[in-house]
């Protein structure tokens, strides 16, 4: 690989070498094994999940998990279509009960095509595939914006599964904005119901990253400013979901007094163990005190070199979490729908299997994957 196709394409390249450092593989043995097959860039790109897509770099801390793989790009850099589709496909053990589990289950954080980040799946075949597995529902996630309408389209395509969507407060919707909101929360089958504070543009995030990105803030001097408690009362009124976003665990803390003040009954902290929520475990206590559910994701308790992907936490680490702040008030989660990991359903069946290796149990896990992500979504117990 010359210097030049380093520099023009910094993700790939990273993962070509890091790739056949592991599997001792030429790295340029790409294109060779394309053309022996007789196949083309475009046609090796056509084989890709999903088909073509571009992974610019990113300086965004973690986007490079999200991002997914460019096809083309990896094969003139060396990787075979073989080793590639391996980190597509990429399987991870589940035990026997795995789909017993997910029966009924809830997912409320998955991410999925389209968006203006590239991940692994498409809203449509990710909902499919929870339905094949017996989930009762899902929440697709944006970073960026609402996903409402896409839930609406996603349920008369894929009928009998529950599915949800929500908006995140990013600059390209104005920020922490209430109009954006009740907008939301107006779109066709009432679909939009969980609203999420600043993620990927939270204040918290980018200084914690030792960015200079812009940012969107919910709080200043210790107090939420009076946006924030705009939005909340939207929520309130309107018996949508107040997640926490990026915002850093005493912001979280606020955002939920807040929203037990104003009346809001569905409350969750956005995934509390993970980067750069990071909360104490006293803190996870006071927001489950406070009438918030407690997210805790399997994405980031997983270690994936090739991807440069470390985990924040360990199975181990997740259950000592739900002992001490107890099953009735945690969710499972995954966040997932990145290339080179399990597909959502996937990955939360293995989280299920981890958790009960730890000692969680069936009840326990029945609980936080079903019940109470029906709760936060305002739906009957089954």
């Amino acid at each position: 690989m010359t210097a030049k196709e380093r520099r023009r394409w910094p993700v790939g390249a990273a993962l070509v070498v890091a790739l056949a450092a592991l599997t001792g593989s030429d790295p340029g043995a790409g294109v060779a094994a394309l053309a022996a097959r007789g196949a083309s860039l475009a046609a090796f790109d056509g084989r890709c999940i999903p088909a073509g897509c571009v992974a610019p770099s990113s300086n965004i801390p973690d986007i490079l998990g999200r991002r997914a793989l460019p096809a083309g790009r990896l094969a003139r850099l060396g990787a075979t279509p073989d080793l590639h589709h391996g980190l597509l496909g990429r399987q991870f053990p589940q035990s026997p009960g795995a789909d017993r589990r997910l029966a009924g289950a809830i997912d409320i954080h998955v991410h999925s095509l389209p968006d203006s980040e590239t991940w692994r799946i498409d809203a449509i075949d990710v909902a499919k595939l929870a339905r094949e597995r017996g989930m009762r529902g899902l929440v697709l996630k944006s970073h960026w914006e609402s996903t409402a309408m896409l839930a609406y389209i996603v349920r008369k395509e894929v009928p009998g599964l529950e599915v949800f969507g929500g908006i995140g407060l990013s600059r390209a919707v104005g920020g922490v904005n209430a109009a954006a909101v009740e907008e939301m929360a107006r779109v066709t089958g009432g679909f939009g119901r969980v609203v999420w504070m600043p993620t990927i543009e939270s204040e918290h995030g980018v200084r914690a990253a030792g960015s200079n990105r812009p940012f969107v803030s919910v709080s200043r001097n210790g107090e939420l400013l009076p946006e924030v408690r705009d939005v909340i009362s939207v929520i309130a009124k309107n018996g949508l979901v107040l997640a926490t976003g990026h915002s850093s665990g005493e912001e979280d803390l606020m955002l939920v007094a807040e929203g037990q003040r104003q009346g809001a009954q569905h409350m969750v902290v956005t995934h509390a163990m993970s980067r750069p929520i990071r909360m104490t475990l006293p803190q996870m206590q006071q927001a489950a005190k406070l009438g918030a559910f407690v997210e805790i994701v399997y994405v980031h308790s997983l270690t994936i070199p090739e991807l440069r992907r470390t985990a924040v936490y360990s199975a181990a680490d997740v259950a000592e979490a739900i002992r001490n702040v107890g099953p009735e008030s945690v969710i499972l989660s995954t966040d997932m729908g990145q290339v080179g990991i399990p597909l959502p359903p996937d990955g939360l069946a293995a989280f299920a299997s981890a958790l009960a290796a730890q000692g969680v149990s069936e009840k326990d896990l029945g609980r936080m994957m079903k019940e109470n992500p029906a709760r936060l979504l305002g739906l009957p117990l089954q």
